[in-house]
């Protein structure tokens, strides 16, 4: 039934497979976080369709993440990988040959359907193939990936639009052979062991009440308060179906014999708060990287290139503090005491972005950067990991999933809400500085509400950087009180240790005391 435990070398050469195909798919966002402004002026989009750029992808990402995880307990997790990088792939290839806006926006919401299955699936793999114990040091892998995807993405993606020969459309075509050079070594590398069983049901029902309620509430958190006020009958339709919907797709769940979201999982006490820490965690690794490159560019007036090497102090922060922090929970076995300290940190680093303005030092925003990836780096990944120590291999798909699944939306979330305080900050802000001006707020303030900043005049050029750039720091304060939630969760995450054998049962079996082991006081844990 099992397969033969892989060794260091085997594990590695399937590791660079799937971390292969990880970067691609979290580069392929933040490549287009800074390349958006002119990707979007190209196509002569709109200030909401720069929006649903990035929200496309996000939300069916995120509605498809549970499917994947489910799919992945039921079927080849190795052919599953491969079909996920196959939709990516395609997708990435239709969206840059995209004319409009709108077929950009169809296009990125197919490339998150393959995005959302590589996220899920690749850590589903690596849990496959090495215990939690040993799993620490190569999440340190993983999480230097993520931050080399997350950061040096937009840095990436400055180059391509500042690059005269190559052009936006390679934001997207970039990727594609990455992917397929990934497809090739995962095909020669991955052998992980099939698992069938008779009489296997798929929770189609449940599936898809599942997507259709998250989709209807991340559309009305995408449009409420621009297209329509928060309390609107276009508000209660939007909310009270989606709400009927999932609730719906719960009463499903607790009956049918495969639940695409297991909720004797979710109900755990280690797997709740690992979901609500993981939002807040998925908010600032979305909302980061979109709205610091947003600001640099707008609110500072450096180019997508220097936009991307600003970034960096992030991405370091991400890759040491993942990377330490991983082998160090290896060595200890201990997993809580980090996640409080990155969410602590990231409390810490968002409280350093709340004060951001249009003139802040360069060397202050790096600072509080570098806290934030810190935070994120020695949070993200452990939170999967604590949760993944819980369940046992049969479920270890729908688990890691399910907290994939709510960080996505956390994220999505956080795009989509900070997006639209910020859109309100800036107006308000540049109407305050054009009647200081003495310009008359409303031709001059429609016409600036373009990204296109060179089509302005100069004058106006500047009030908007201003209106931008003291804007940011009010998104950033909001982000610091989400974030202290994910501290409150992490301080009442039960400490244990983590186990040394793949499966959970297998662990039981071999080592009768490996309840005990689970047990251990939480003082002792916390040294």
């Amino acid at each position: 039934m099992s397969a033969k435990p892989m060794n260091h070398r085997q594990i590695m050469e399937a590791l660079s497979g799937l971390l292969l195909v990880l970067f691609v798919a979290m580069a392929s966002s933040t490549i287009v976080s800074t390349a958006l402004p002119k990707i979007i002026g190209s196509l002569n989009g709109t200030q909401t369709q720069y929006t649903w750029v990035v929200t496309a992808s996000l939300l069916t990402a995120t509605a498809s993440t549970p499917i994947w995880g489910k799919l992945a307990d039921l079927y080849s997790k190795k052919l599953l990988v491969q079909i996920s990088i196959v939709v990516f792939v395609l997708g990435s290839i239709v969206a840059g040959m995209a004319q409009t806006a709108p077929q950009l926006i169809a296009a990125r919401a197919f490339q998150g359907l393959g995005m959302g299955g590589v996220q899920a699936l690749v850590q589903i793999a690596i849990a496959a193939m090495i215990p939690p114990r040993e799993r620490g040091r190569y999440n340190g892998y993983l999480g230097g990936v993520m931050a080399v995807a997350t950061v040096g993405g937009p840095l990436l993606g400055g180059l391509i639009v500042d690059t005269a020969w190559l052009g936006w459309r390679w934001c997207f075509y970039i990727g594609v052979p990455i992917a397929i050079i990934a497809l090739v070594v995962l095909q020669k590398t991955l052998n992980l062991a099939v698992i069938k069983r008779d009489n296997v049901k798929v929770d189609y029902v449940g599936a898809t009440l599942i997507a259709a309620g998250v989709s209807i509430l991340l559309v009305w958190v995408s449009f409420v308060d621009s297209s329509f006020a928060w309390l609107s009958w276009q508000t209660y339709a939007m909310v009270g179906i989606g709400l009927v919907i999932l609730a719906l797709a719960v009463w499903v769940e607790t009956r049918v014999a495969e639940p695409v979201v297991p909720l004797q999982i979710v109900k755990q006490r280690s797997t709740a708060l690992a979901i609500i820490a993981s939002l807040a965690v998925g908010m600032a690794m979305f909302g980061g990287a979109v709205f610091l490159g947003q600001y640099f560019q707008i609110g500072r007036g450096y180019s997508p290139t220097e936009a991307g090497l600003l970034t960096i102090p992030m991405m370091a922060g991400v890759l040491v503090s993942s990377t330490v922090s991983g082998r160090l929970i290896s060595k200890s076995g201990r997993i809580k005491p980090y996640i409080v300290a990155g969410t602590l940190i990231l409390v810490a680093g968002f409280a350093g972005l709340s004060m951001l303005d249009h003139d802040t030092s360069l060397w202050y925003v790096g600072g509080a950067m570098a806290l934030v990836g810190i935070g994120v780096g020695m949070s993200m990944q452990n939170l999967v990991l604590s949760v993944q120590n819980t369940v046992s291999l049969k479920d270890i798909g729908a688990a890691s999933s399910t907290v994939a699944f709510f960080r996505s939306l956390g994220g999505t979330i956080g795009v989509s809400v900070l997006g639209a305080v910020l859109a309100h900050r800036v107006t308000d802000n540049l109407t305050h500085e054009l009647a200081a001006a003495g310009m008359p707020a409303g031709g001059d303030a429609a016409a600036s509400s373009s990204l296109n900043l060179s089509a302005l005049p100069e004058a106006i050029q500047n009030l908007v950087r201003v209106a931008y750039g003291d804007a940011t720091g009010h998104i950033f304060l909001i982000s610091a009180a989400i974030a202290v939630v994910g501290v409150i969760a992490a301080l009442l995450m039960k400490p244990t240790a983590l186990r040394s054998t793949v499966d959970l049962t297998k662990a039981a079996a071999e080592t009768p005391a490996a309840e005990d082991e689970a047990q251990i006081p939480a003082e002792a844990l916390a040294r």
